[in-house]
């Protein structure tokens, strides 16, 4: 008759596989935990006590939802979170929208198509510091060369301060936002579209269907998924932008393009309230969660059906 029970020799082999097993994902749960659960708590924290630059090492008090309530009555906040939302929707649909006209292009063979694909590319290499002091120096009012290529051209009559001025200075960043973004968004969808069965194209024109509804019954919602993944992403990504802001403009003049992130910024940092700044973070926090959870109840629906 076979002995059924497990020997103590294999059950210490199969514990000791199931520790190792353990120890490969142990480095990522470690990681977690000091670079994402800990600043995230710590953030929650600061934004509950109040600690300013006076009080930094002495004991902080539990002050609840003060900061937050400060933040609210705040106008600088209303400023910067309106500015949020206008540099957000606008740089996510020109990017997109140029991104996806670029991808369309691209996606067709043509002699040079990869070295000019990956010329495009350089824009979204770059780092984003270089970008922001290349477009300062571009949109400067006194040597910039758009004010240049404005005046020889007799559009304009003398330079303008595109970064100085209240009702361009905010339109400027975008700009140069549009410009970062459009790269990502085209190799995106460039490779979506790559993705896309040439049969159902082959049997569509068969059928007599012109381009415009081959996009509009085939290649839309076929890439409704890559779309909906690279809107998640670029609200994210766009939403706490802030060293071309900051480098551009820093938030000025007179709060025209100030944005949340370098609202944080200059509450924690220029007005040493740190407690207020962290505040302002996890009200952005709040919201990108709350686009998340769109976006993932958005993604069930879509596999339901």
């Amino acid at each position: 008759m076979a002995h059924s029970a497990m020997t103590p020799a294999k059950r210490s082999s199969r514990s000791f596989s199931s520790w190792n097993n353990y120890l490969f994902v142990l480095p990522i749960v470690l990681f977690m935990l000091v670079f994402v659960l800990f600043p995230i708590v710590y953030n929650i924290t600061l934004s509950l006590q109040d600690v300013n630059v006076y009080n930094f090492k002495k004991k902080h008090h539990f002050v609840g939802f003060e900061n937050y309530v400060s933040t609210f009555k705040d106008p600088v906040f209303y400023t910067a979170f309106r500015n949020s939302i206008v540099f957000t929707v606008f740089s996510l649909v020109f990017q997109f929208g140029i991104g996806f006209a670029l991808a369309l292009f691209f996606n067709r063979r043509f002699p040079g198509r990869n070295l000019m694909r990956s010329l495009m590319l350089l824009a979204w290499m770059l780092p984003m510091v270089i970008t922001a002091s290349v477009f300062q120096w571009m949109l400067n009012g006194d040597y910039g060369v758009v004010n240049f290529i404005l005046q020889s051209l007799g559009i304009i009559d003398q330079p303008y301060s595109w970064l100085s001025n209240q009702s361009t200075s905010l339109l400027s960043t975008i700009i140069a936002n549009i410009w970062v973004g459009i790269p990502f968004n085209m190799i995106i969808l460039l490779t979506g579209l790559q993705g896309m069965p040439e049969q159902l194209y082959e049997a569509a024109k068969l059928d007599g269907a012109g381009k415009l509804k081959q996009f509009r019954h085939i290649t839309l919602p076929l890439m409704r998924p890559t779309i909906l993944i690279l809107i998640m992403l670029g609200i994210i990504n766009t939403f706490k932008v802030f060293d071309i802001i900051f480098i551009m403009t820093a938030g000025g003049p007179v709060n025209s393009s100030n944005v949340l992130p370098i609202y944080s910024y200059q509450m924690s940092f220029t007005k040493f309230e740190f407690s207020q700044g962290a505040s302002v973070s996890m009200i952005m926090f709040v919201i990108l969660i709350l686009i998340a959870m769109v976006y993932l109840r958005m993604t069930s629906k879509e596999e339901a059906h």
